[in-house]
């Protein structure tokens, strides 16, 4: 099934086939990850500068700022939903994720 995926608004949002799925100013809890020395960060997204699909699951590159230590910058894949029977099912940011690297 193609499903088109793409960084809109200047990085402010995912778009899933042509409607706006995902933006910025989430909260995000990361588990393993490599973004700051915290053993789990809670990262407040700030933008996207990179999308993709890879199977069902739709993935993207974040910047953003742990709200623990201060830390910002940019991350490896994160997973932001998959699609399920043609339609886009996203994550819970609030639970615990790991980022892929890039």
């Amino acid at each position: 099934m193609c499903v088109s995926v793409r960084v809109l608004d200047d990085g402010a949002w995912i778009s899933i086939d042509g409607t706006r799925e995902v933006g910025v100013s989430d909260l995000w809890r990361l588990s393993e990850h490599e973004f700051c020395q915290c053993a789990t960060a809670d990262v407040l997204l700030e933008g996207f500068f990179d999308a993709r699909k890879r199977g069902d699951i739709i993935e993207a590159r974040p910047t953003g700022r742990c709200i623990i230590c201060g830390e910002r910058g940019s991350m490896g894949w994160l997973t932001i939903g998959h699609v399920e029977d043609g339609e886009f099912v996203p994550v819970d940011p609030s639970h615990e994720h790991r980022i892929e690297p890039p």
